[in-house]
């Protein structure tokens, strides 16, 4: 990539920041909507759970593979391909006519989100070639995330109450047609020196192991046994398959000597786990504030916001913290706070008084607004250059992943607490084990936060980068590691 002017660079990234704002801002403005969509759709509890978990989970199956297919034919070329994928599935979403064509026309939706968000990194990675000023590039980056979170439940609101739940859709049009010119235009091609390898088994083995285990699990309240079985046993020989086979290829989709560093471990637990509390957060707290208490989606943004507005402020102040002291104080500020809102929601009831809802709300937007820094950052701590995209991938599918299992297990304990009773009568009971599963996501990102971050964590991420160098100097000299 030649060297571009500064006006050029900033440009460069205002058109990846439009691409990450669509991608993320779909999310939490759609479940605001939730409530309107279930009720023009005549959805169930499942149903819900797969309009989000179709996105999610189709993401996380194909960051890895949509990042090293755009180092190896061109990253603007995807990049363009995931904006004009992702701007026709949402204008499919739009008019979709029922459930099951919204649910595939979501998956549609997050093929094109695969090619935008990892590619759009890379581009910004390659654009900004002063240390200094790609640091603050990938800072404007990240608040992206925290103004998405922000504006996410009041636009929703928004748009639901004053045009319905299928305008939240037609946002990205316009912003996504715009993006593809700008890129078009502006945005020069770029390739890596050496791309990686495609692995399709691996990929296949992926998409098995995730999508046979979210089947199961949104669908446990209600599908035979024998159904359950098959599905978990897929899940079961997915998983053991890709243990065995990923470490015998020379560039895995997966390389799983990377889990032998305990901050890369601790990375990848605790994005699982925070984004499993986020997915379950958003999950119980749409559906309480308009079906129990009956708030219209505009004024259930409205009490959303105290969470969205501490994501916000506290993500910029948690990378200032790592960069200084690195990622334990904002890990343990997080695990806590996290930890303590599931508790106040599960043994206290919090959702019964106002106070106590708007202090729930408060506690996971500051533990929230405080994990996700440290995430990107513990993955590539000690990682080689080399390897460091590619331990940044695996942790935004972690998130990914995260997020759909988090959907996935509380809306299935919610739906089998509420059964055939009064929805509004049985709601607050049958949330509090999924607050605990909430309040548990929390402690895991405490405890996790606390081992991986220590001087020992330090010593195995050393080690495992001395291995990952020596093996790639052995491959380029023709030696087999």
């Amino acid at each position: 990539m030649p060297e571009l002017t500064p006006r050029r660079r900033l440009l460069v990234l205002a058109i990846c920041c439009m691409s990450l704002l669509i991608v993320s801002l779909d999310n939490t403005v759609l479940n605001v909507a939730l409530p309107a969509l279930q009720r023009d759709l005549d959805a169930s509890t499942s149903g819900l759970q797969w309009t989000i978990d179709a996105y999610t989970l189709v993401l996380a199956s194909l960051l890895m593979p949509a990042g090293s297919t755009a180092d190896r034919i061109g990253r603007k070329r995807v990049f363009m391909a995931g904006l004009v994928v992702f701007t026709i599935g949402s204008a499919l979403c739009s008019i979709a006519p029922n459930l099951d064509a919204l649910v595939a026309f979501r998956m549609v939706q997050a093929v094109g989100g695969s090619m935008l968000n990892p590619v759009a990194m890379s581009i910004i990675t390659n654009a900004f070639t002063d240390p200094r000023e790609r640091a603050r590039a990938i800072g404007v980056w990240g608040a992206v995330v925290g103004i998405s979170m922000a504006a996410g439940p009041l636009v929703g609101g928004l748009l639901v109450e004053s045009v319905g739940w299928r305008s939240i859709f037609w946002v990205n049009l316009p912003v996504g047609l715009a993006a593809l010119l700008l890129t078009l235009r502006h945005v020069p091609e770029s390739r890596a020196a050496k791309a990686r390898r495609a692995d399709p088994i691996g990929q296949v083995l992926v998409i098995a192991l995730f999508g046979s285990l979210t089947y199961a699990i949104i669908e446990a309240p209600t599908a035979p046994a024998a159904e359950l079985l098959l599905f978990g046993g897929i899940a079961l020989a997915a998983l053991v398959a890709l243990l065995a086979y990923e470490p015998r290829r020379a560039e895995p989709l997966i390389d799983l000597r990377f889990f032998r560093s305990a901050p890369f471990s601790g990375a990848t637990v605790t994005a699982i786990s925070a984004f499993a509390a986020l997915g379950g957060f958003l999950f119980l707290s749409t559906l309480y504030l308009q079906n129990v208490r009956g708030l219209d989606a505009l004024h259930a943004g409205v009490w959303m916001l105290p969470m969205a507005a501490l994501c916000f402020v506290c993500a910029p102040v948690a990378g200032r913290v790592v960069g200084n002291r690195g990622p334990r104080v904002p890990l343990l500020i997080a695990g806590v706070a996290m930890t303590a809102c599931g508790v106040l929601f599960a043994a206290f009831e919090a959702e019964t008084a106002n106070v106590t809802l708007v202090l729930g709300y408060v506690l996971f937007g500051l533990g929230f607004g405080f994990v996700n820094a440290p995430i990107t950052n513990t993955a590539v701590s000690g990682m080689p250059r080399a390897q460091a995209g590619v331990a940044a991938a695996v942790a935004s599918t972690s998130r990914q992943l995260g997020q759909t299992l988090g959907v996935a297990v509380v809306g299935a304990v919610l739906a089998s607490g509420v059964g055939a009773s009064s929805y509004r009568a049985a709601f607050v009971d049958a949330a509090r084990p999924a607050w605990w599963i909430v309040a548990g996501c929390g402690l895991v990102v405490l405890v996790v936060g606390l081992v991986t971050s220590g001087a020992w964590a330090r010593r195995t991420a050393e080690r495992t980068a001395e291995r990952l160098e020596s093996g790639e100097v052995r491959e380029a000299s023709g030696v087999v590691a």
